[in-house]
């Protein structure tokens, strides 16, 4: 017998048999039935022998747009967000010399090297945004290698459409800027036409959201919301700084109208806290915020264990979208995903549309499923970050 059971020239499979009686005969037919009926068997890793190569970022704004190159000339694209593109680039050259030379498929691995590469830098803003813009890329390379939408490779989609917002039967409601510790009949009745006038716009069946922004002080914010519950207000969004969980607490035992938040909150150890105390309603989300699609999954998959729902935040361009889509197709428990139109001056091109009912399909084709200009991003001028430094009415620093 020869090494993997062939047995040498010569030798007939039949006298084989004969030789070694009917166990090991049992066991070589067995082999032949899955070798025969089994093709992947016959098939090769395509991904064993990919690595990484190489990378550019496309400062756009406040994004930076980051594309991964690999030894198989398959490449993908993502999107850092919020972040000033003049600190983008030295921390994506210094993280890259984690990257070099990885199999990019090898996802779960990069996003864990990555995290935790130091213990002092671990859970950053600046590290999860980045992270994320990187794990994106991973993903579409990763289903682009498979010729198929990232959420095939996530479980598959759980829904053939994604409800989105703002749209003419979804509106949310801005907070208008830092305010002060407690509210006057002034400031209350103001809100209050806001929001009628939002029901009033989307009809019955439609959806009005509030968003506090974390800059309206809890007085303030406990006195607005008793005052807008006859308005089927859908969630308060934000209503407090992240950080104190006491605070959440303690809005959500003299607040009902439902409480969202989570775009700054980036981890599965940020959120739990939220959830154990049963002080939220509704999870947002950020996937470019939190460290890409590969976080967001896990945040969703904790959430639904105390049936909470994902809205997910986002403010990015159509890769960051593309991204969350593709996460929000494949979980069983979502409510409604922000969306505004962000196509970086005309070099991204998407793949799914938005129906008048305010609901959009599923993002099509290979990857993340949207197709990018390098050429016209290249030609693009030279990108301004401005820090909001948010003041309130006396001068003094506000949150926003």
């Amino acid at each position: 017998m020869t090494k993997n059971g062939v047995p040498p020239r010569g030798i007939s499979r039949r006298n084989m048999l004969a030789a070694t009686g009917s166990a090991a005969a049992g066991w070589m037919l067995l082999q032949d039935a899955v070798g025969a009926e089994n093709p992947a068997i016959q098939v090769a890793d395509r991904a064993s022998s990919i690595r990484i190569t190489a990378f550019k970022t496309y400062p756009v704004g406040n994004k930076t747009l980051l594309k991964i190159e690999t030894n198989q000339k398959v490449s993908g694209w993502g999107e850092i967000s919020q972040l000033p593109p003049t600190v983008v680039g030295p921390l994506m050259q210094s993280m890259y010399e984690m990257l070099d030379g990885e199999n990019p498929t090898r996802i779960e691995h990069l996003w864990q090297k990555l995290y935790r590469a130091h213990r002092d830098f671990r859970g950053g803003a600046f590290m999860l945004h980045t992270i994320a813009g990187i794990d994106m890329a991973l993903w579409d390379i990763t289903g682009k290698l498979h010729g198929v939408p990232v959420y095939r490779l996530l479980g598959g989609p759980t829904r053939e459409k994604i409800r989105v917002y703002p749209t003419p039967k979804a509106y949310k409601v801005p907070a208008g800027g830092p305010k002060p510790a407690s509210a006057s009949p002034r400031d209350i009745e103001g809100y209050i036409q806001n929001i009628k006038a939002a029901r009033e716009r989307v009809g019955k069946d439609g959806a009005v959201m509030f968003d506090a922004h974390c800059c309206l002080p809890p007085p303030f914010l406990i006195q607005l919301a008793n005052a807008i519950e006859s308005y089927d207000v859908l969630w308060i969004e934000e209503p407090a700084v992240p950080g104190n969980i006491e605070v959440f607490k303690r809005i959500k035992q003299a607040v009902k109208v439902p409480i969202a938040t989570g775009e700054r909150d980036r981890t599965i150890w940020d959120v739990i806290p939220y959830l154990q105390e049963r002080c939220v309603d509704i999870i947002q989300h950020d996937c470019a915020h939190g460290g890409g699609i590969t976080q967001m999954k896990k945040v969703a998959v904790l959430a639904e264990t105390y049936f909470v729902p994902l809205a997910p935040h986002s403010v990015a361009s159509f890769l960051g979208i593309a991204a969350s889509f593709h996460v929000t197709a494949s979980i069983p428990l979502f409510l409604i995903h922000e969306f505004y139109v962000n196509d970086c001056a005309g070099t991204l091109h998407k793949s799914w549309e938005v129906d008048k009912n305010g609901d959009s399909s599923l993002p099509q084709g290979p990857g993340l499923g949207v197709e990018v200009d390098e050429a016209a991003l290249a030609k693009m001028p030279p990108s301004k970050f401005k820090w909001p430094g948010g003041k309130n009415p006396d001068g003094s620093v506000a949150d926003y």
